[in-house]
């Protein structure tokens, strides 16, 4: 058991320790966010956190800033030490051989392969080990990378801009701009920090419509801003049928994955120009979303972000995949000729999705509303 004066100050270092792993928001995928701290007779002494994938973790950025006084210290960790050989030395073992004393880690490791190992490998060399100090906060950090080890899929994160009337576009499709350029840099934002960026055929014709990111419209620090467009995220174009010609602005931004039901004879075509055509079984020319998200899991994405029209977004709301709704909200009024915000017919209240709001706050000139399915109604 930790003594009283470390438990009154877990929670503040471990709070350090995730103010450093959130640096990584923007470039760790497929890896978690991670943050470190080194604490020796109540100070902070070493401090690292995790950049990019293939580079060292956290731990070894702390310790190497710690140096000789690691020994006999306490490390807070946002996440569990890994015990395994990847692309880096484990750092468990780096952890047992600084001389740590102690190691408080905000929660295990999610992949069942090696949860609590690093841990183990911890206690048997004699270091202290307690973990659970601020793991809400820790599993809010990594929700993608944690329900991709959990259950095999991305976090789905759906992104919708509209009217107080609850109107996207207008009959005709136009649609820019809803919102003011407050709540474009926060889905700029959004879209750096997703694995992928997922659209349909509908939003790529109707605006076309690149979905890339757009550096000059982050609003960050030129450290995160260059750390962004180091990964850019994967552009999926979820399109049954093949409807958009490659000539279009979506494929002339860069390297895009395309999901289709249509034949892979078409697959020449698009490797020719840069793009992988990505086959996935599917009815009616309408892809199989919950295959799609297993594969891009399976490729490593931990989370994808949807910005489409009423159609596409409906049918993931409709399946139950989404996890979280980001809601744009203009003060204007579209009109009722104007377009639904989701394709979801329902007949009866008792088929409402029942939704809880978790954040709601000013953006500029719009509101932003966060809204995740409540599944205790």
């Amino acid at each position: 058991m930790p003594s009283l004066e470390h438990a009154a100050a877990d929670p503040q270092f471990m709070a350090r320790a995730l103010e450093l792993a959130r640096k990584g928001i923007y470039s760790t995928h497929p890896n978690p966010r991670v943050g470190c701290v080194i604490v020796a007779d109540g100070k902070i002494v070493g401090e690292g956190w995790h950049a990019r994938a293939g580079e060292p973790h956290a731990e070894v950025h702390a310790l190497r800033q710690a140096g000789a006084k690691a020994r006999g210290a306490t490390a807070y960790v946002t996440l569990e030490p890994c015990s395994h050989h990847g692309r880096t030395p484990p750092c468990a073992e780096a952890l047992v051989d600084a001389g740590v004393a102690r190691v408080v880690a905000a929660m295990q490791d999610p992949n069942p392969q090696v949860a609590g190992r690093g841990l183990l490998r911890l206690m048997q060399a004699g270091i202290t080990v307690q973990s659970g100090v601020l793991e809400a906060e820790a599993r809010a950090l990594n929700a993608g990378f944690i329900k991709r080890m959990e259950k095999g899929l991305p976090f789905v994160r759906v992104k919708l801009a509209m009217s107080l009337d609850g109107r996207t576009a207008m009959a005709s499709g136009e649609s820019q701009w809803i919102t003011g350029p407050a709540a474009r840099a926060a889905v700029q934002r959004l879209r750096a920090q997703a694995s992928v960026v997922l659209t349909g055929a509908d939003t790529v014709l109707a605006d076309a419509a690149r979905l890339t990111v757009r550096p000059d419209e982050l609003g960050l620090n030129a450290e995160l801003t260059a750390l962004a467009m180091t990964r850019p995220p994967l552009r999926v174009l979820v399109d049954g049928r093949l409807r958009v010609p490659l000539s279009t602005p979506f494929y002339q931004a860069g390297a895009a994955l395309v999901a289709t039901c249509a034949a892979a004879s078409a697959r020449d075509r698009f490797l020719e120009e840069g793009h992988t055509l990505l086959a996935i079984p599917g009815s009616n020319g309408h892809v199989d979303l919950r295959k799609l998200l297993t594969e891009l899991a399976s490729q490593g994405a931990n989370e994808v972000l949807v910005e489409a029209g009423p159609r596409l977004a409906g049918a993931f709301a409709r399946l139950g995949l989404v996890d979280e709704y980001q809601l744009f909200v203009a003060a204007k009024f579209l009109g009722s000729s104007a377009r639904p915000l989701l394709d979801m017919p329902l007949a009866r209240m008792a088929e409402a999705t029942p939704l809880k709001i978790t954040e709601m706050r000013a953006v500029g000139d719009d509101w932003r509303i966060i809204a995740v399915p409540d599944t205790a109604r």
